[in-house]
């Protein structure tokens, strides 16, 4: 047994990741089981997407439009807009930038204002600057509280999984900016730590007792 524990320990060397805070002000993680040796995490992120179509600089673009425009689907049945939209950590849009929600979104019901979300949660500052999260889900806008799924992630993310709750903080029917919250809770396992191939290696060397 000793001797197939060796060559995934010394595999394990090419994937150290020093241990970090786990604290910060827009999550916070939570570990399940502190004594289970590479237990998942769970993470709870909070934070504001923007998504503005309107001003000289807008963040969501439309990039299909059905035309002629079917006036029996009022809702605007097929219309798809490519995103880019910034995530603070505030309402505010000037507040403190965490990532942004790269993707696009579609309206994709005949009979409401139902959305197909596909985007990346990409994040850009602290200890998981250039890691990502992806949703792709239903997201009935007019709604209180929508969930959609978080099916992946990557950098210190992979093999995420989780959801999303959006909830609408404001939008404006007239130029069709809006802020939602996002609060968005998902389990993802740690990468391997110094700690996690010492005690590989102490386990290997007392089978040999």
């Amino acid at each position: 047994m000793a001797h197939f524990l060796l060559p995934v320990v010394l595999s394990l060397l090419t994937t150290v990741s020093l241990s970090l805070p786990a604290t910060g002000t827009y999550w916070r993680s939570i570990r399940p089981n502190p004594f289970k040796f590479r237990s998942e995490k769970l993470t709870h992120f909070q934070f504001y997407w923007h998504d503005v179509q309107s001003g000289a600089n807008p963040t969501s673009v439309n990039i299909f439009r059905q035309t002629p425009v079917n006036t029996s689907r009022p809702n605007g049945f097929g219309l798809v807009n490519m995103i880019d939209d910034p995530l603070t950590e505030r309402p505010e849009i000037n507040s403190k930038l965490i990532g942004r929600a790269q993707g696009m979104y579609g309206l994709a019901s005949q009979e409401e204002i139902g959305l197909l979300m596909a985007m990346n949660f990409v994040f850009l500052t602290g200890r998981y600057n250039g890691s990502t999260l992806t949703v792709l889900g239903r997201n009935p806008v007019f709604q209180k509280v929508r969930e959609m799924p978080v099916i992946g992630g990557s950098g210190l993310f992979r093999f995420a999984r989780g959801y999303v709750h959006a909830t609408t903080h404001n939008l404006n029917t007239t130029s069709g900016d809006a802020i939602v919250k996002y609060s968005v809770p998902i389990n993802w396992p740690p990468r391997t730590t110094k700690t996690d191939i010492y005690r590989l290696l102490t386990k290997a060397s007392s089978l040999n007792d």
